[in-house]
């Protein structure tokens, strides 16, 4: 007979030897994200369950900013087209008046990255900040949306926010990143707001955000909700997040619960709220961990080849 202990050494071995193969057959859970000002470029960290998260490359710099300026890459968004092809924007300056893009077929390799003014028809707007992209099947449409402060724009709100900024939220939407849309408001209802992100939930589309309120002091993660991808979104919900000041929100669907994660930026380390119905929030902040150093980005899912491609870059 096989001894107690000789069977559990076993069982390890054959656990040992599934486990990659598993994986193997599962998505991988990708995090961009930058560190310090920005100034190094592109971050990834990867997890299995969304909680633990590793940093690729060491948290090493993927990719050098060359676009802009100031030639900073802040917030870096990266979703997966239809296509394949994985498109990054991202915060290029603290004060010009547009955005970085580029595309990617395996998240090593770059195209070149481009400059997108799309606030340059606005001479006066102060920053393009916290770019999104959101592809919709429903429309075959990609949206990139962000905040700008035009002064003068929204007199109502004109001392609420940080200093001189009094964001508000717009957009152009293209097909093949060549032609775009003009430039349009897309999200107004009559407060500082900045940091969106997009999600589909069946046939209504969700947006997260941040009231960016400083008097008084609000600071905080909101949901709102609308039919239409360009437009009519609603009022925001009360805040999802708690006694803490957040931003950067970027959220997957897991476990058929939606998981938002954030920067809680004064405390210097990152958050996440989980919901089943988009109304009631869990903080599960004590069960995250991430890379040190890291700042907001985005959520998104590759298959394990896209990961294994990745972990080999030194």
């Amino acid at each position: 007979m096989v001894s107690m202990k000789k069977y559990l050494i076993m069982i390890g071995l054959v656990v040992l030897f599934l486990e990659p193969r598993a994986q193997e057959n599962k998505d991988v859970f990708l995090f961009s994200y930058f560190t310090g000002n920005g100034e190094d470029g592109l971050h990834l960290a990867y997890s299995f369950d969304g909680l633990k998260w590793e940093a690729l490359k060491n948290n090493q710099s993927l990719l050098t900013p060359t676009a802009g300026k100031d030639k900073l890459m802040r917030d870096p968004c990266i979703i997966q087209g239809p296509d394949g092809k994985f498109r990054m924007v991202w915060t290029v300056s603290w004060n010009e008046r547009g955005i970085g893009y580029a595309w990617s077929d395996d998240l090593v390799h770059w195209s070149e990255q481009y400059y997108l003014p799309v606030m340059e028809h606005e001479p006066t707007t102060l920053n393009c900040w916290a770019p999104e992209v959101f592809y919709d099947d429903k429309t075959q449409t990609y949206i990139i949306f962000w905040s700008s402060t035009i002064p003068g724009r929204f007199p109502e709100t004109e001392k609420t926010g940080d200093e001189k900024y009094n964001h508000r939220m717009y957009y152009v939407t293209t097909t093949d990143f060549m032609d775009f849309t003009e430039t349009e408001l897309f999200y107004n209802q009559g407060f500082n707001v900045i940091d969106g992100t997009l999600a589909r939930d069946n046939n209504r589309y969700v947006l997260f955000l941040k009231d960016e309120t400083r008097t008084p002091p609000q600071k905080n993660i909101r949901v709102a909700f609308s039919d239409k991808l360009t437009g009519n979104y609603g009022k925001p919900s009360e805040p999802i997040t708690g006694n803490y000041w957040a931003e950067g929100p970027t959220v997957i669907k897991k476990d058929n619960a939606w998981v938002v994660y954030f920067d809680k930026y004064t405390n210097h380390q990152m958050g996440a709220v989980k919901s089943e119905d988009l109304v009631n929030w869990e903080d599960i902040s004590g069960q995250v961990s991430f890379p040190e150093g890291t700042r907001h980005g985005s959520v998104f899912k590759v298959p394990y080849s896209v990961f294994e491609k990745l972990k080999s870059v030194k």
